[in-house]
């Protein structure tokens, strides 16, 4: 070996304490923070709730089928109860054939007729035409006033109804078709007849309804057109109406619809206050001379 030269020895490499824990792969503060993160569970994100939704109402074709007894409702031949009714006894018939399961359906341009025995149940069907005093309601008994309905008693039968026909005992079964208050007189409709029902009271109903109404304060003739068409109750706008002076304190109105004390809180927008009220009229027939407290039957020629 020559002088001066050094001998390039094997570095001593340190052996792991086995009393430690083992580090595996990259050390540090930010492997630390991954570490970590990895080890954290993941929560998934949790959706606000989404708004329920209502699937879109399918729209009937108007000439497509629909159910027998609404269609003769339609048509005006019954009620939906007096419908399912002669339906059930086989006192229907359509083009023709006998119908007799109840959800049948029809077509818009199909014949419907009813048996002669219906027809007949029809005409014992009673409508009758009453006076109502103050102090009656029109439907059921409410806060200790009793039914109009129970004026229409034999010794209450007008000495003038010229319909023929005489009540023995009780009507059973009849509805007002219509309201009038309690503060209210004049004629009132009870019927066990669908028909009529359905003509004065439906959806659809054009049978105008006359009144006198006695008024105090002051109307001017913007007031006076407001009460023909412009008011509106419970953001509802009113149908048009005719409403003219009668006299000097009192309106001639004529409604083609029935809101709850509708004359008296259209009054009340135009600054009148109601101090009687008086129905004259409904469609053809009139109240004339029936006196008040007294009824007499629908006669067979009148209509409204």
């Amino acid at each position: 070996m020559s002088e001066g030269k050094k001998l390039s020895l094997p570095r001593k490499t340190a052996t792991p304490d086995a009393s430690k824990p083992r580090s595996v792969g990259p050390s540090g503060p930010r492997a630390r923070k991954q570490q970590e993160a990895r080890q954290t569970p993941r929560v998934a994100p949790v959706e606000p709730p989404r708004p329920a939704t209502r699937p879109a109402a399918p729209v009937r074709d108007p000439d497509g089928p629909q159910r027998l007894s609404k269609r003769m409702t339609e048509l005006g031949l019954c009620s939906r109860r007096e419908a399912d009714d002669y339906i059930a006894r086989g006192w229907v018939r359509v083009d023709g054939v006998v119908i007799s399961e109840l959800g049948s359906k029809v077509l818009p341009h199909q014949q419907i007729e009813l048996d002669r025995a219906a027809q007949a149940m029809q005409a014992q069907r009673a409508t009758v035409l009453l006076h109502k005093p103050i102090g009656y309601v029109s439907g059921q008994a409410e806060d200790g006033y009793e039914p109009a309905a129970v004026l229409i008693t034999p010794d209450n039968q007008w000495d003038g109804d010229s319909s023929g026909r005489e009540l023995h005992g009780f009507l059973r079964n009849l509805a007002p078709a219509g309201r009038l208050d309690i503060d209210s007189t004049g004629l009132l409709v009870l019927t066990q007849d669908g028909r009529v029902a359905k003509q004065l009271i439906g959806d659809d109903s054009e049978v105008d309804k006359e009144y006198l109404v006695r008024v105090q304060g002051q109307l001017d003739d913007k007031g006076l057109r407001l009460l023909n068409h412009g008011l509106t109750l419970d953001g509802v706008k009113l149908r048009p109406a005719q409403v003219s002076w009668q006299n000097e304190d009192q309106l001639r109105f004529v409604l083609r619809e029935g809101r709850k004390r509708q004359i008296r809180r259209m009054c009340e927008l135009v600054g009148l206050t109601v101090v009687g009220l008086k129905r004259v009229r409904i469609g053809r027939v009139k109240l004339g001379n029936l006196p008040p407290g007294q009824w007499r039957f629908l006669a067979a020629d009148e209509s409204f």
